[in-house]
Order: structure tokens, then sequence, then C-alpha cells
């Protein structure tokens, strides 16, 4: 280490920069893996322990799940070094320096712009590869033929989402009255919308968009632009400090009535797979609606010996692993009943599978690492360079502010570009394989399914469909309980509840609320793939009843009871969830999609935290009322104490 004598600087050297720089990165990569652990741990365990199945592309995996570690510690950092800094000096100067229709303006462009640079967003403009067209042809279009205006009215929708609770805050307007009628809204069109064969294919995806927009480059900085906002017009009934909350919940809503608007429109003009006006790629579409069946075509065989002939014959019984099947003959229905003339009874023995625990396929051939590299580098300018780029022309053209001397915003910058290609990269080779395989391996439990990457059919654990099926949504459950509680973000969000109740609605309990309401939501998803159950039949009693408990709960209740569906979308839950639910979709048979399971998910806290807000609330006043008696009781002379005369 060496001081430069004319300067206050030191000059570090190699060594001295690494071990600085070492214990600082291992710190950060650390606290990534920490909150990414126990979900892989815990998918990979039910894969191996329960389900029996090898981990395919176990390698890849691995190296993807590291790569997804770095990218998060470096795009955290970049987000906490440049684009925060710059989000809070608009937050701060711009309230203060524009005019009301600037404001809003400015809100609705960085809406739409953190949107684009949301990592999740990135998973669901892949989500349309298993899609079958001919089955869901409007969610196929609006996925494949106009991905980039799904990703634009999802952005347009949390920009008009923004600018209206910058509104808010000026006005003071209670959360509640604008949470429920757009909530409303949104039931109602949701229940015109499962009316019609075509739309009602839209809803699941219209719902979980909702869920992919509050990330970590939202929320920091329209909560940013929020609070600046507030300590401008810090009055109003209503807010009573707690204004910060809600904006995360309008980001929620208003993407779901965009994506609906988008899919009404294209059904209108008629221009989706199978309109009139389709001018989309046909020849890919009808290939990916015939993938998943060449796929289980690829059935093996084992031949049975000769021993296990003789047992056979000796029982009579049909071991499980072998298959029954007819060959050639006549099929006529007689009296109730199937009768086969002149068939012959053919007997197959399904594959036998060694066990292990992973797969000799460690690494997907056709991935090229020099083209996802690429993908991801671009994604990654594609989404950070025009936000940074707006935040700086308005701190310097709008807001005439200069960055502080000294300051890190350009390597901030950096390390968020680059730490959104890691991750990235690490999605496609890590998260959405996991979260695929488990998704496509979870029917096992209830179906006889060829499992994800083998090439063989397996039959169900169960006899009983409905046992399977019970085991799924325990998978489920305990999947977003674990993950939830695992998430950053709901500790901060717990730290925070309690200082505004002055303890009446506990840290824990807020924890334990929120993972049971993830939880619920998620079991609630698994059993619509499951049976095949229609998402306005779980959506509408759902929020039906969350909206009588927001009208019934106080004004700070609701704001955070909103809010904490917020912290169920963190950017490794999304991906993977997004993934086993399509996973899933694809491997049960007459499953349109994997959609729905996010949204279930979003709405299972609201629906806690609400229900025990509202309990606590009342226990709060009821020993409230006990303490007010107690206190009239002391202090009346004929009832409290000694009349004293005379």
């Amino acid at each position: 280490m060496r001081h430069h004598p004319n300067s206050d600087r030191f000059h570090l050297g190699f060594r001295d920069s690494l071990r600085v720089l070492v214990p600082y990165l291992r710190r950060n990569f650390l606290n990534q893996l920490s909150g990414i652990w126990f979900i892989v741990a815990y998918l990979i365990a039910f894969q191996w322990f329960v389900l029996h199945l090898p981990l395919v592309y176990a390698a890849m995996i691995a190296t993807g799940l590291l790569v997804v570690c770095a990218g998060l510690m470096f795009f955290m950092e970049g987000l906490r070094l440049g684009l925060m800094p710059l989000g809070e000096i608009f937050g701060s100067y711009l309230p203060r320096r524009s005019p009301m229709l600037v404001i809003l303006a400015l809100a609705f462009v960085l809406g739409v712009g953190a949107t684009f640079a949301e990592p999740a967003i990135a998973v669901l403009k892949a989500a349309g590869a298993g899609v079958r067209a001919n089955e869901a042809p409007l969610l196929y279009s609006l996925l494949n033929d106009f991905a980039g205006q799904l990703v634009l009215a999802v952005g347009v929708g949390v920009g008009v989402a923004v600018a209206l609770g910058v509104l808010r805050f000026f006005f003071a307007w209670p959360l509640k009255y604008l949470a429920m009628p757009i909530a409303g809204l949104l039931l109602v069109l949701t229940w015109l919308y499962s009316r019609n064969p075509v739309l009602s294919d839209v809803l699941a995806l219209a719902w979980d968009c909702g869920a992919v927009t509050t990330g970590p480059v939202t929320v920091p900085l329209v909560l940013a632009l929020g609070i600046g906002v507030c300590r401008v017009v810090s009055s109003g009934s209503g807010s009573g400090g707690h204004s910060g909350f809600g904006i995360v919940t309008l980001a929620s809503l208003f993407p779901i009535l965009a994506v609906m608007l988008l899919g009404l429109l294209h059904f209108v003009l008629d221009d989706y797979y199978g309109g009139r006006y389709y001018t989309g790629d046909t020849v890919a579409a009808q290939s990916t609606m015939t993938q998943e069946d060449e796929r289980l075509l690829n059935v093996r065989e084992d031949p049975i010996s000769s021993d296990e002939f003789a047992r056979y014959v000796a029982s009579g019984e049909l071991p499980r692993g072998y298959l029954l099947g007819f060959d050639g003959g006549e099929v006529t229905f007689e009296d109730g009943r199937m009768v086969l003339s002149g068939s012959d009874i053919v007997i197959r023995k399904l594959h036998q599978r060694p066990l292990s625990l992973v797969t000799d396929q460690h690494w997907d051939d056709q991935v090229s690492i020099a083209e996802r590299v690429w993908g991801a580098a671009l994604d990654a300018l594609r989404a950070i360079v025009p936000l940074c780029l707006f935040l700086y022309l308005v701190l310097r053209l709008v807001l005439r502010q200069r960055l502080a001397e000294g300051n890190d915003v350009t390597v901030g910058v950096g390390f968020a570009l680059f730490g959104m290609m890691l991750f990235g990269l690490g999605i496609t080779l890590g998260l959405t394989p996991l979260g695929a395989q488990l998704g496509g391996n979870v029917p096992l439990t209830f179906a006889t399914i060829v499992p994800w990457g083998l090439d063989h059919a397996e039959l169900a654990m169960f006899e009983s469909p409905a046992m399977g099926k019970m085991l799924a949504v325990a998978f489920g459950f305990f999947l977003g309980y674990g993950a939830t509680l695992a998430e950053p973000a709901l500790n901060a969000l717990g730290d925070t509840v309690e200082r505004i109740t002055v303890g009446a609605f506990r840290k824990r309990l807020l924890m334990q609320s929120v993972a049971v309401g993830v939880g619920l939501g998620i079991a609630a998803g698994v059993i619509k793939l499951a049976y095949d159950v229609p998402l306005v039949w779980l959506l509408l009693p759902a929020y039906s009843v969350v909206l009588v408990l927001t009208w019934l709960s106080p004004h700070s209740f609701v704001n955070f009871g909103w809010d904490s569906a917020g912290v169920t979308t963190g950017p490794i839950t999304v991906p993977l969830v997004l993934a086993m639910g399509l996973g899933i979709g694809g491997s049960v048979p007459g499953v349109t999609d994997g959609f729905g399971v996010l949204a279930l998910a979003s709405v299972g806290p609201i629906l806690t935290v609400l229900t025990v807000g509202l309990y606590t609330h009342y226990q709060e006043q009821q020993s409230l009322s006990r303490q007010r008696a107690a206190e009239r009781y002391e202090d009346d002379p004929i009832v409290g104490g000694v009349e004293v005369s005379g």
C-alpha cells in the first residue's frame, strides 16, 4: 500500500486489493446463496427421495445455480451503487422542481423502464416454448408472435400504476379505495373472459404477470420516488406514515389489466394463431404442439425373463411395472361390457432403470455457451442502459442536478450490467431446467408419465390418483412455505410492520402468516393443475374474501397486507415457480398450460395477513376496552372505591 504525497488517497497493490475484495465478495456471495439454498435443496431432495428419479444435467444445473448467485451478487451491488442513487435523487428533487404533469409523465416512463430491467421478464419471454398452439391459440400467439407487445403491455401497466401511486401520495388517498375498485374490475373481467373459450386461456398468464413485475428493480426505484413525494406532501388522512406502502400493490394489479386488454385486442383483430388474419409461422406452431407427443412415443421396454413368466403363471397376478394390452380382433359393447373377440393378449414389461442420483447426461449437448452468453449480454444491455440513460437525462436536463464528487454510479451501472448478464445466463442453465424438471416429474405421484429428460415411461407412485395428488399438493405447500421464509425481503417487511403497529403485529407472526399464505397459494396452484380446475373457480372466491377483509380492516393493515404479496416474487422464486408450473402443466394430460400458480401464490399471503391482522386488531380493541373499563371502575367513587361522606 502506497500513499501519494499530494493526495489524501492511498493506492492498494494487487495483493492488498485481493485481501479487501475477497472477504467482501465471499460475504455477498454467501448472502445470495443463503436465499437460494433451501428451495434448491428441497427440490432436489424431493426428486431423489420421494420420486426416486435421478437429476438430469446435474453439472449444468449446478453451474447455472452458482452463476445465478454470482449474478445476483453483482446485480444487487450495482443496484445499490448505481441505480438506487439515481432513483433517490430522482425521487427527492422531482416533486420539488416539476409540475404535476411532468412528475406523472416521468413516473410513468420510470415504471415502464424498470419493468424491462426486471430479471424475471426474461423468464416470461421464454415461457411460450411449451404452449400448444392448437389447444390455446391466443395464449400461444401472445407468448410467441406478440412477445414484445406482451412485455410492453406489462411495462405500461406498471407505468400507469406508478403514476397513480404518485397521485395517491399527493392527495393522501387510502389504498383500500384504489385497490378494491381495481381488483373488483379485474374479477368482473376474469368472469367475463372465462365465458369465452379463447379468451379464458389468457387469464392465468395475465394474473401471473402481476407477480412478475414486483421484483428487485421496480420496487426500490418506485419506492424511492414515492418516498420523495411523501416528503414533499407529508400530510393527509389515510396515510399516516404508511404512505410508503401501496405502490407495490398497484404495480401488481395494473399489469393484469394491461395483459387482459392486449389479449382482447388481438381477439377482436382475429390475428392470433388460427385466426383469419394470422401471419405467424404456422410450421413452428405445429411443431410445438406435437413435441410432447413425439417425446411420449420414445417408451422403452425390457424383455420378460423366464423366471418372471413362471411366477406369473403360478400366481396369475400381474405385478407393477407390467402393462396389459391387446392386439387385433374386434371390440363390441354387450350388456354394459366391452367384449374383445379374436384378440391376442400381450403383456409388456416397462423399462426398469437402475437407481441413481444423477444421469450420465451431465450437460445438455444442445446448449451453446457462447450463444447463451451473447444473448444474456444483449438482454442486459437492452434492460439496464435505457433505464440508466433515462434517469441520468432527467437528472441533468430536468432537475439540473449533478452527481456528487467521487460517486460510484458508473461502477454500479457496470456491476448491474454484468450481474444481469450472469443472472440471465444462470437462469437458462440452472433455474429453468431445475424448475421444469421438477414440474415435469411431480405428476408421477398420480399419473404414468415419461419423466423429464428420460426416454421411458414410469408408473404412477400410487395406484390411487387421489393419494398421489395429495402428495403433490403437500409438496407445493412446503415449497411455498420454506421458500418464502428464505426471502430476505420478508425480514425487512416484518421489521417495518412491527415498528408501524407498535408491536401489535409482531415480526414473527407476520412472517408465518405470509409463508403460510404463499404455501396455501402454491398448493392451490398444484390443485388447479392436477385436477385441471379453471383458474376462475379459485381466484374469484379468494379475492372476494380479500375484498371483504380489505373493507373491514384498518388502513394501515390494508397497506402492508396487500404489499405482503410482493415478497413472494423474488428473483429466485419467480423463475422456479413459473418453470415448475409450466412443467406440471406439460405433463398432466388435458392441461393446456401451467400458468396460474404465481397468481394464487400472490393472493394467498394477502388473505392470511389480512385475516390475522383483523384478528390482531380485534384483540387489541378488546384489550383496550377492558383497560378503559378497569380505569372507569377504579375512578368511580361508588363502584370502584369507598364513598366518603360528611
